[in-house]
C-alpha cells in the first residue's frame, strides 16, 4: 500500500468534498481517499504508486487545484 498526501485549495463545502473525493477515487490504482475540508488536506491510498500527475487531473476536473504542484 502506499499513502501520498496533498492540499487541495479552492474547497468551500461538503459538496466540494464530494466532489474531490468522486474525481480522485476514479484515478486507477486509488483504493481510499480522505479529504479534510477544513486543512485541505487530501490522503490518496493506493496499492501501487500512483502518479501525482493523475491526483492532480482528477482534482482540476472537480474544479479545484493541487497547491504548490
Amino acid at each position: 500500500m502506499t499513502t501520498s498526501t496533498y492540499t487541495v485549495v479552492g474547497m468551500t463545502c461538503g459538496h466540494c468534498v464530494s466532489s474531490v473525493t468522486e474525481e480522485v477515487s476514479q484515478v486507477p490504482g486509488v483504493t481510499d481517499v480522505a479529504v479534510d475540508l477544513a486543512s485541505g488536506g487530501l490522503t490518496v491510498t493506493s496499492q501501487t504508486p500512483v502518479e501525482d500527475s493523475a491526483v492532480q487531473a482528477a482534482v482540476e476536473e472537480a474544479g479545484y487545484q493541487v497547491a504548490g504542484r
